[in-house]
């Protein structure tokens, strides 16, 4: 069986297009920081960095599962669908915040549970040896967890997502929660190599926490 997230965590993934309130449990993810304009080809660079790791990673698991099906455990799958392209955003000038060469950022690819650290240092030494590259010295394997979040998604161009976030801003003001610093995270259900832009569907959330009564 193959744990496909699209059909199993669609809370997660597959937001409406209104802001939501939602609690985000402890996550784990391969990751790599960055500064600058995404349009750039640093950032393409470190985009094909994670994947050259999330292929190999869920190979390296669909493999042990078919030479020993006991492998699977109790989780029920021994094949998953790679997860999406995230990243948190923010910036190193706040009063710019627009300025695209001032982004500061964490991309990353998250991994199911059955995806281990030391899974994880395997997969990273025998890409490194295969396919050597700078860029794999940074990418590092985390856990991260949320909390509790406003969400929507946003369809549309990059550059429109300030109109969504108005609203996600509204939205916490009307649910009296209060937004948790300026960085935000991004989850990217479109290829933009593939889609228009208009066409575009993204994942726009920020972490919140409720007033002190």
């Amino acid at each position: 069986m193959k744990h496909e997230w699209k059909k199993t965590e669609k809370n997660y993934y597959l937001p409406g297009r209104k802001p939501a309130l939602i609690t985000l449990p402890k996550q784990q993810f391969i990751m790599i920081s960055g500064t600058g304009d995404p349009n750039k080809e640093d950032f393409s660079e470190r985009v094909g960095i994670l994947y050259s790791l999330a292929y190999p990673l869920k190979m390296g698991y669909k493999k042990r599962c078919l030479n020993d099906p006991e492998a699977a455990g109790t989780v029920g799958y021994t094949d998953f669908t790679v997860y999406p392209l995230e990243g948190v955003w923010s910036t190193s000038d706040p009063e710019d915040p627009l300025n695209k060469d001032k982004f500061v950022y964490q991309i990353m690819i998250r991994q199911p549970a059955v995806i281990t650290a030391e899974d994880f240092a395997e997969t990273l030494a025998m890409v490194k040896e295969k396919k050597p590259h700078p860029l794999l010295e940074e990418v590092t394997f985390e856990e991260v967890e949320e909390g509790l979040c406003v969400q929507m998604l946003h369809q549309g161009a990059f550059d429109e997502e300030p109109a969504s976030f108005e609203k996600m801003q509204a939205f916490a003001t009307a649910e009296q929660v209060t937004r948790v610093g300026w960085q935000h995270r991004e989850i990217y259900l479109s290829d933009p190599r593939r889609t228009a832009p208009e066409n575009s569907r993204t994942v726009l959330r920020f972490q919140v926490k409720k007033a002190v009564v």
